[in-house]
């Protein structure tokens, strides 16, 4: 286990570290090619650090549509 706890980004910063629009990256998550959000409260959500840097860190899966467009 590491040292450092996994920190939750919002929405906006996962929207800055990636590039993607808001749609872009909510039909990602629908058709499982970006991580999952979790709930952190009633009208709150997050998505782990570690989730996205490791997203980032993934090749490029060729031109099908809808997948790592950035």
């Amino acid at each position: 286990m590491s040292d450092n706890p996994d920190r939750f980004l919002r929405l906006q910063t996962v929207l800055n570290r990636t590039g993607l629009s808001r749609t872009t990256m909510y039909r990602m998550m629908r058709d499982g090619s970006f991580p999952e959000n979790v709930q952190l409260g009633p009208r709150c959500v997050g998505w782990r650090e570690s989730a996205i840097e490791s997203w980032m860190r993934e090749p490029f899966s060729g031109t099908s549509a809808g997948r790592r467009v950035r």
